[in-house]
């Protein structure tokens, strides 16, 4: 500053201290104190905006004369057209909401020389504390700000939609007025029906669900000049803060993402087939409400017969063994307005991301796929066949059960004596030596809804299977049969030393030399032996060690006297 611009300095100063010491006189204008600003100000008070405000109003001794506080009530009104006492209509101009002032308002520009009889004397100077609560106008639109959105929406609220949503709800000047959280439920509500106030039908128009939004809504949007009970005063300008939580509409059917489809497949699920899958079920807002994996045993259940809620009856119609699937189920369709239990709210929409295991139809038979057969093949097996083969069994998924290669000899098995599965039995019929097949046995056909030992309850099963080797095996109830006739003299022959009687020891060298001479064959066995001498057990009938010529006879010649004895 320049030595002469200093000095100009020092008297103005002077001139300002020896006034501020004397009666500065008369005021000419409002003095305005902004004892308190708000760091955001999104907007201030103009000529002719409505403005809502709390004050005091005294005199220069402090007497009040005047309080909104003492009445209980804001004061609304339009700033800046007349409506208010000059002076107030210059002082409250460029207010922010929240923001606080002292006003002094000299007598012409509040009651003048007149006062107000019995209240305000003449030539009065009046002191107002103001604290202002709102600023609109009716210009205003809707003030709609996204805090945060999903990556990933299909769909935006539209009216007719049925929404589900979280909400705070504020005066403009921060004051909570209602809350959906303090009641622990959402608001629940169809949207552009005239259910709710024109600001949250317009508000929540283009939501998606999981999406944040503050939504300011001006008086003439939302209680207008009534307000609403005693939290919404006149002429308030709301604030909602809004979580929407999921949406419907009554005229949805069941959506249908199909996240991953195997390459092969050969058949989809329909209506009465048994399926089995895996599942995890959660809300809109991605609250699980249930899995299968928790329980580590997958859903099973019949498919388009009523026994599940109709979304997934008809969200499972036409899935692959192996597919991945999201099924997005509308609550009339799943548990309605009432939901269920604790964990599905009412008016829910549900999603479904399944994985199926398998499925299968209660008609299904054994499905046959032959993978190698040898050529000229001739011979095949049949019930009562003794055969040895490999195998491998899995689930269809791929999880492996069982397999005969995890010990030294191959499975064996005499056909048709329910020594295995049905389907396995089936699947094993009309095999070459060499042959090698795949099976697919449905649960009826293998271990049932019950399972198995490993084995999971209504499973289907896939079995690689190779023919090791055969023999041909005798009728049922037989060990042994002759390929002709039996000897006429067949005791004389048996008893080799002739004494009148057949050891154990004479009656195996005898069969043994007929099956070795091709006149007759054993019931095939991996102990030949047992079989022996299980046919001796039943020829020695008084079990004295020797089978004597009345006690010797033919299987044929039994049958044909328990024929006899039944008639």
């Amino acid at each position: 500053v320049a030595p002469g611009s200093r000095r100009l300095l020092l008297l103005l100063l002077g001139i300002l201290g020896v006034l501020a010491l004397g009666d500065p006189g008369p005021l000419e204008d409002v003095v305005i104190d902004r004892y308190y600003i708000p760091k955001i100000c999104l907007r201030e008070a103009q000529m002719g905006d409505f403005i809502r405000y709390h004050y005091n109003g005294t005199f220069k001794d402090g007497k009040k004369f005047d309080s909104s506080y003492d009445r209980g009530a804001t004061v609304a009104g339009v700033v800046g057209v007349g409506r208010l006492i000059t002076g107030m209509d210059r002082g409250l101009q460029g207010m922010c909401v929240n923001e606080r002032r002292h006003l002094i308002v000299p007598p012409h520009l509040g009651y003048g020389s007149i006062g107000v009889a019995g209240l305000i004397p003449p030539d009065a100077t009046l002191y107002f504390d103001v604290v202002m609560l709102d600023i609109w106008n009716k210009n205003d639109k809707l003030q709609v700000t996204t805090l945060s959105k999903p990556e990933r929406c299909n769909r935006t609220v539209e009216n007719s939609d049925f929404v589900r949503y979280h909400y705070n709800g504020t005066l403009l000047d921060g004051t909570p007025f209602d809350s959906s959280y303090s009641k622990g439920s959402t608001y629940d509500t169809y949207v552009g029906t005239g259910w709710l106030i024109k600001g949250m039908d317009q508000g929540l128009l283009g939501m998606c669900a999981g999406e944040k939004r503050s939504i300011i809504i001006p008086p003439f949007l939302a209680y207008g000049e009534k307000g609403y009970g005693t939290v919404i005063p006149p002429q308030a300008s709301l604030v909602f803060s809004v979580l929407l939580v999921d949406f419907h509409n009554p005229k949805d059917g069941v959506f249908l993402e199909h996240l991953e489809v195997p390459e092969s497949c050969k058949r989809r699920a329909v209506t009465g087939d048994f399926v089995r899958y895996h599942y995890n079920g959660t809300l809109m807002d991605g609250t699980l409400f249930d899995s299968s994996y928790s329980r580590n045993q997958t859903y099973n259940t019949y498919i388009g017969k009523g026994y599940i809620i109709p979304g997934m009856d008809q969200g499972l119609q036409g899935v692959c063994v192996g597919e991945q699937r999201r099924v997005v189920v509308p609550p009339h369709l799943a548990y309605g307005e009432n939901g269920a239990g604790d964990k599905i709210p009412g008016s829910a929409v549900l999603i479904f991301d399944v994985h199926i295991i398998d499925f299968h139809n209660p008609a299904d038979p054994v499905e046959i796929e032959t993978v190698f057969r040898p050529e000229g093949c001739n011979i095949t097996t049949r019930n009562r066949d003794f055969v040895r083969y490999h195998y491998n069994c899995s689930l269809l998924d791929g999880t492996r059960l069982f397999s005969s290669h995890d010990y030294e000899k191959p499975q064996e098995v005499t056909l048709g004596t329910n020594k295995v599965i049905e389907g396995l039995n089936s699947g094993l019929l009309d095999m070459c030596v060499g042959e090698r097949r795949v099976l697919i046995i449905p649960p009826h056909l293998g271990h049932g809804e019950s399972g198995a030992r490993g084995v999971p309850g209504s499973a289907v099963l896939r079995f690689e299977v190779e023919l090791i080797s055969m023999e041909e095996g005798v009728p049922e109830g037989y060990l042994f049969i002759w390929h002709g006739e039996p000897p006429a003299n067949l005791y004389e022959q048996m008893d080799l030393n002739k004494d009148g009687g057949i050891p154990a020891d004479e009656f195996s060298t005898f069969i043994k030399t007929q099956v070795a001479e091709g006149k007759g064959r054993l019931m095939p066995s991996s102990d030949p032996e047992k079989v022996i001498a299980d046919m001796f057990q039943n020829q020695d009938r008084n079990q004295d060690g020797k089978i004597t010529a009345e006690e010797l006879k033919l299987k044929s010649d039994e049958d044909q006297e328990k024929i006899h004895e039944e008639l």
